[in-house]
């Protein structure tokens, strides 16, 4: 992989660790704390869909980037090549499919998409428990 892709992916990873950090920490702000009687906030979910949107977001970009140097998705388990926004779709698609633990099989990753498939299924495993825990923290204070 060529530097300038090796550079585009570790941006791509830093906003989405950034985004992910920054919503498992959150500051208390005095919307916060208005709301805490409630039990939900409607600003965290909105921050919880922005986080979901980002994270498939820079998936699908690290898939699509990733394609440039081979096929990383199979199709229905045959090697297909297709167009540049083909892939991009592809790419993305698998993204939202993985990171929201369906898994519907039509698309497979092979070689590093593996890995990289893998870390962001743990990641759609463990936003949905952070978001309960700061909403049950917020409760508490």
């Amino acid at each position: 992989m060529n530097l300038f892709l090796c550079i585009i992916v570790g941006i791509i990873c830093l906003i989405m660790l950034k985004s992910l950090l920054e919503f498992i920490q959150g500051e208390k702000t005095e919307h916060d704390r208005k709301m805490k009687a409630s039990g939900f906030s409607i600003d965290m979910f909105y921050t919880l869909l922005v986080i979901y949107t980002i994270v498939m977001m820079g998936f699908g970009l690290i898939y699509f980037i990733l394609s440039f140097q081979g096929i990383l998705l199979v199709e229905h388990g045959e090697l297909r090549q297709v167009s540049v926004l083909g892939s991009l779709i592809h790419s993305f698609y698998f993204s939202g499919v993985t990171l929201l633990t369906i898994g519907y099989g039509d698309i497979i990753p092979i070689g590093i998409g593996r890995l990289i498939a893998l870390i962001e299924a743990l990641i759609g495993y463990i936003l949905p428990t952070a978001f309960m825990l700061r909403l049950v923290i917020q409760k508490s204070e």
